[in-house]
C-alpha cells in the first residue's frame, strides 16, 4: 500500500496471558502478537506490522495494551466500527479488542508511551484462592506486613538504576528508570501492588514485588532498599513474583491513555 492508503490505528487488548507465551512473538509457542495479526490479515488482507507498548511474558496477563498497526484507509473509512467487532470475531475469546481509534502516521505505540502502569496481586490468606482464581494471583498464605512494603516501596520512587531489578538477559542499554508511583493496599484477602514508571527493564516489576514480599514477611529489612539500589547486583534482590498475578492496566500518551479508551471503540 502506498503512504497516503494506509492509516495507522491504535488497538487496545484485553487478555489472560495463562495460554500464551507472552505478547511478541515467538518461534515456540502462540504469542498474543501473533493471535492478532492473523486477525488484522483476515479483515484487512495485509500483513500488519504491530507494535504494542508493553512486552509481556508468558503467562502476564492485560486489561489495556495499547497496540500501533497500520490498515487500509478506505476500508477504515467505511466502518471504522466494524474493525473492533471484525478483529474480535477472528480472535480466541482470552484475546478481546476493547478500543480503537486512529491516530497520525508518526505515532508509535511504544516510543511515544509517556508512561506504563502495572498492578500485581496477591492473595494474601492461609487457604488457597478459588480454582477459579488460581492463575490470577500469587498465593502468600504467610501474613504480610503492609507498612513494611511500604516503607520499602519510598525507596524505589524516581529516578535511580535499577540493575539489581533486572533479569539478567535484559537488552536495556542502561538500567535508569523513573518510577512516579508505587503503592500497595489491601481489601480483604487480596493486596494490589500498582507500580507506574516511564519504562521497565525486563522482568523488573517481578523482582521488585518479590523483593517488597520479602519485606512484608520479615525476611529483608526495608532500610536496606537504598543499599540494593546502590549495589545494582540482581542476586541481592528478592526472586521474581510468578506471572500469573501481573497485569498491564495503562500506557499513557500525550492525547490519551489506552486505559481510558478501553471503555469502547473511537474515530
Amino acid at each position: 500500500m502506498t503512504e497516503e492508503a494506509i492509516q495507522r490505528i491504535v488497538l487496545v487488548l484485553e487478555y489472560d496471558g495463562a495460554p500464551w507465551c507472552g505478547w511478541q512473538r515467538q518461534r515456540n509457542g502462540t504469542a498474543v502478537q501473533a493471535l492478532l495479526d492473523r486477525a488484522l490479515v483476515a479483515i484487512d488482507g495485509t500483513p500488519p506490522t504491530t507494535v504494542a507498548a508493553g512486552r509481556t511474558d508468558a503467562g502476564v496477563h492485560a486489561l489495556a495494551m495499547a497496540v500501533h498497526a497500520d490498515v487500509d484507509r478506505a476500508r477504515w473509512r467505511r466502518a471504522p466500527g466494524a474493525y473492533l467487532h471484525g478483529v474480535n470475531a477472528h480472535l480466541p475469546e482470552s484475546v478481546r479488542v476493547v478500543a480503537i481509534r486512529a491516530v497520525e502516521a508518526g505515532f508509535h505505540a511504544r516510543f511515544d508511551c509517556l508512561q506504563r502502569r502495572y498492578r500485581y496481586r496477591i492473595w494474601n490468606r492461609s487457604a488457597a484462592p478459588s480454582a477459579l482464581e488460581r492463575w490470577r494471583h500469587w498465593w502468600m498464605p504467610r501474613p504480610l506486613d503492609l507498612e513494611a512494603m511500604r516503607a520499602a516501596a519510598a525507596c524505589l520512587l524516581g529516578e535511580h538504576d535499577f540493575s539489581a531489578f533486572r533479569a539478567a538477559g535484559c537488552q536495556a542499554r542502561h538500567a535508569v528508570r523513573r518510577i512516579d508511583a508505587l503503592e500497595i493496599a489491601r481489601s480483604g484477602h487480596e493486596i494490589r501492588i500498582e507500580i507506574a514508571a516511564d519504562a521497565f527493564l525486563y522482568h523488573m516489576v517481578r523482582t521488585i514485588v518479590g523483593t517488597l514480599v520479602e519485606c512484608g514477611t520479615g525476611r529483608r529489612p526495608p532500610e536496606t532498599i537504598p543499599e540494593l539500589l546502590a549495589g545494582g547486583e540482581r542476586s541481592q534482590a528478592g526472586p521474581n513474583a510468578p506471572a500469573h498475578g501481573l497485569y498491564f492496566i495503562d500506557a499513557r500518551y500525550r492525547d490519551f491513555s489506552s486505559a481510558a479508551l478501553a471503555g469502547g471503540w473511537q474515530r
